[in-house]
């Protein structure tokens, strides 16, 4: 079966640690695609998001994003928006839901996404 919108990317969470969930059918999808290109980033990626999804000092290869993608709206609460760069092109998105501990995945890809492209 596979995974879709609000589902959890792993097993449950343990004390202490965030959930991780998608936010839709198309973050699972891609997911999956990005786990079967680069199975020990992804792995990397969902480890940072459960335990350090907010790190105290952000690197180039996992930021909270700037302008209008750094905020997104989760069943109607607005919530930071994170990205952990898995490979050269390959990208997570997620949204940071603190009253709910959950990272929940709203864009993941093998590709650079094209939103932040710049023109």
């Amino acid at each position: 079966m596979t995974a879709g919108r609000g589902d959890r990317a792993a097993p449950p969470a343990p004390e202490g640690h965030w959930e991780v969930r998608f936010a839709d059918a198309a973050s699972a999808k891609g997911w999956e695609s990005l786990a079967q290109q680069a199975r020990e980033n992804t792995y990397r990626a969902w480890l940072a998001m459960r335990t350090t999804p907010r790190p105290a000092v952000e690197s180039p290869r996992h930021h909270r994003l700037k302008g209008s993608l750094a905020h997104g709206t989760h069943r109607g609460q607005i919530c930071e928006q994170w990205q952990i760069e898995v490979t050269g092109g390959g990208r997570v998105w997620y949204l940071l839901d603190i009253t709910r501990a959950t990272c929940w995945i709203t864009f993941a890809s093998t590709g650079h996404p094209r939103a932040t492209d710049h023109r």
